[in-house]
């Protein structure tokens, strides 16, 4: 059995988390956020329109060897020759500074299968002529058939520089719906609300359509993985009832989160999210299995949550600032980023502990088979 004293020794896969201001103030959110991630070893992933700004971002990034990724704008079509160069300058600009470019599906996929295999064909291409550039993961995103999005990566597998980013928040989520539909046709799972007074009436339906989205995301992830391609994933959680987004979404959330409730379900007024600790665990491992660490990049795309935690050894940062209420806002929820790093890194540790420990019972049996 592999002791933890030994854990440091085992390949890990690389860790990330959305590093972005998200919450008003100057530049020294931002230092902030650089702290707190290089304390946590974590990597960063941040949106970036243009490269002026993927270069004011790189200015705050914790160490000289935190790993990046640059999540483009949502509006890149690759059917647009301007998206096209944006992406190509992104990887000539940052070549040896990101290790990978995000980009969304389109909903065009599924009407232009063909139009779209060529475009990644061409990309892939520009892309092996620069030394040292990126990979471009494609994000699902836009609420494709799974099998649609999986058929996509089956007929690029052998391009190098092209992969998936699997945000099992919106596969989830498809997941779910796909599952409330089949009870109630027509009906969005996600137009619910705890307060809906038919809720009472439906949350059984509700929370079996939930308990559904786990199977749709272990499904993809072994899909994809047997493809021996590297894969980048969004993690974060989601609930269809979930209100917390000011943007009207149903994800984003901490797997710690629990949704309200104004009535009781079986024996609390609460629901836990879609996947939870446990989800996540089963996630984690799924994807090591299949892939093994060195295929694997996980990012938490977490978005802030309300809540103020003092700044503690951040203090000396805000000495300017009169009004730190923003920046113990900030830390709360760099707190809460930092909570879902631990539950994944433990879900890392456990699952490698146990690889490394078949591959070491694997070899013994075949040495003692062979004497």
């Amino acid at each position: 059995m592999l002791h933890k004293k030994n854990i440091s020794r085992i390949q890990c896969p690389r860790l990330l988390a959305l590093f972005e201001k998200r919450i008003d103030g100057d530049d020294a959110l931002m230092h902030l956020a650089g702290l707190r991630f290089k304390e946590a070893g974590l990597g960063t992933e941040f949106y970036a329109e243009t490269p002026m700004v993927a270069d004011w971002l790189l200015r705050f990034k914790p160490t000289s060897e935190t790993p990046v990724v640059v999540h483009l704008h949502r509006g890149i079509n690759l059917f647009d020759e301007g998206s096209r160069k944006l992406i190509m300058d992104f990887a000539k600009g940052f070549k040896d500074q990101v290790f990978g470019l995000v980009i969304h599906d389109q909903a065009e996929i599924a009407t232009r299968f063909d139009d779209y295999l060529a475009a990644l064909r061409n990309l892939e291409s520009a892309l092996r002529q620069i030394e040292g550039g990126p990979c471009l993961f494609i994000e699902y995103a836009v609420g494709l058939e799974p099998e649609l999005f999986i058929e996509l990566f089956m007929a690029i597998r052998d391009l190098e520089r092209i992969s998936g980013c699997v945000d099992i928040g919106h596969i989830g989520l498809w997941g779910a719906r796909t599952a409330y539909s089949r009870s109630h046709p027509g009906k969005d799972v996600c137009a619910l609300t705890p307060h809906d007074p038919q809720l009472p009436e439906v949350i059984e339906d509700v929370q079996g359509a939930v308990r559904f989205a786990l199977d749709v995301v272990l499904h993809v992830i072994q899909a994809l993985g047997h493809l021996g391609k590297p894969l980048h994933f969004h993690l974060h959680d989601a609930h269809p009832l979930s209100t917390f987004s000011s943007f009207g979404l149903s994800d984003h959330l901490s797997f710690l989160t629990e949704i309200p409730l104004p009535f009781e379900y079986e024996g609390v007024r609460s629901l836990h999210p879609m996947f939870g600790p446990l989800g996540l665990s089963r996630i984690v491992t799924e994807s090591l299995q299949v892939l093994g660490p060195d295929h694997v990049s996980f990012s938490l795309e977490i978005h802030s949550t309300e809540g103020r935690l003092p700044l503690g050894n951040a203090s000396y940062l805000f000495g300017h600032w009169e009004d730190k209420g923003n920046a113990e806002r900030m830390n709360y929820w760099l707190s809460v980023l930092l909570r879902n790093h631990e539950l994944v890194s433990e879900a890392c540790e456990k699952s490698l502990v146990n690889r490394t420990d078949r591959a070491a019972e694997s070899s013994l049996t075949a040495q003692t088979g062979s004497g």
